[in-house]
């Protein structure tokens, strides 16, 4: 069952009252990795995100189990057919009459059972037909890993495919930080790093891809967040949460995870999973807005039903009590989130927190604290 962070099952926004121990280090490892200040979105300065009207995009992602490895790559293509299949079905029932926006599959997915690279590869022309044609039926964008053979088979990349809703590729990461086992200096197999960080803009908004390994790397997470990546997809053999949570609370956009194992994950920029499946086999669902707000506690905002009393289902939000924040949206297509705060008169965390850092130096009555 797809779940919220709190292990309830959910099908639409509410409020949230806890989150499990495990995340509770993951603000003190985002200051690790990226430093003390938590930046804004690259893609967004203060006021610009949530001045914007709403942004849905339903999301679909999976946990994909290890059988995968040792089916042959025809079977492959049936495995992304039932995904999107499923993915369809559960949209149909969770969001009528919305269409899937984005859909994450697993690392490898795209490969030929084999002991070398060169068993495994496959050439960019021989699946992406296959997966443009999947992705122009239902509509969507596909991010599709594959174990790429490149340079007329001298080369190995351990890549990730985006392919749009028209079928055709919208581009290519290939993975930066690929692993040797210790003792080793062959990286997977032989496969040659990636050299860049691309973000590639959809319809939609702004996406970013890392594979696996790439998980203990700073430096793509905050590239991607200097060109303005809205969402970062993780197509991954790890289930690995903490990094995730900490990245997207550091840089403030969301992580979609594929794992094999444990879960799936929709991260939110709040540093929460905000959603995931825990099952093999288990396709996720999920919707989000990309022209959000991160609202901290006030006694006047009263955990967001002050903004509920006033707009009513015009507004929606995840608030978590333990955490005393909260990520809000707008459900209105023409009053977007910006302008209810305004009437309200609130500031998102960000804002708030320069407010008042105005203040204190004013009350100092000296030069501001370095930051």
């Amino acid at each position: 069952m797809n779940r919220d962070l709190d292990g309830k099952s959910r099908t639409g926004p509410r409020i949230s009252a806890g989150r499990p121990a495990r995340f509770r280090t993951c603000a003190a490892l985002a200051t690790a990795l990226v430093g003390a200040a938590v930046p804004l979105c690259a893609a967004a300065p203060n006021g610009a995100r949530y001045d914007q009207p709403p942004r849905k995009v339903l999301i679909a992602t999976v946990v994909s189990g290890y059988e995968i490895n040792s089916q042959p790559l025809e079977q492959r293509f049936d495995r992304l057919g039932r995904i999107v299949d499923e993915a369809e079905a559960k949209a149909a029932v969770q969001y009528p009459g919305r269409r899937l926006d984005l859909v994450v599959l697993p690392e490898y997915l795209f490969a030929r059972p084999g002991g070398s690279l060169r068993e495994q590869a496959v050439r960019l022309d021989e699946v992406l037909p296959r997966i443009g044609d999947r992705a122009r039926r239902s509509r969507c964008y596909i991010v599709a890993p594959a174990i790429l053979v490149e340079e007329n088979g001298v080369k190995f990349s351990n890549a990730a495919l985006l392919v749009d809703r028209s079928g055709s590729l919208a581009g290519i990461y290939r993975k930066v930080h690929p692993v040797a086992p210790q003792g080793s200096a062959v990286l997977e197999g032989g496969i040659t790093p990636g050299r860049g960080f691309p973000v590639f803009s959809c319809d939609f908004g702004r996406v970013g891809i890392q594979i696996c390994f790439d998980l203990l790397y700073p430096d793509g997470w905050a590239s991607l967040a200097r060109q303005g990546a809205e969402i970062v997809v993780l197509p991954t053999a790890s289930p690995e949460s903490t990094r995730p949570c900490a990245y997207a609370l550091a840089h403030e956009y969301y992580i979609v995870s594929s794992a094999p194992r444990d879960h799936a994950a929709v991260y939110s920029p709040l540093g929460l999973i905000e959603v995931e499946a825990t099952r093999e086999g288990e396709v996720l669902v999920h919707e989000i807005d990309l022209s959000f707000a991160i609202l901290h506690w006030e006694a006047a905002l009263d955990e967001g039903r002050a903004l509920t009393r006033r707009f009513g289902g015009r507004v929606g939000y995840r608030y978590y009590r333990s955490e005393d924040k909260g990520i809000f949206w707008s459900n209105d297509p023409i009053m977007p989130l910006g302008r209810m705060l305004t009437e309200m008169g609130m500031l998102d965390s960000d804002a708030n927190a320069e407010r008042l850092r105005l203040i204190q130096d004013k009350a100092r009555g000296s030069p501001p604290v370095a930051r």
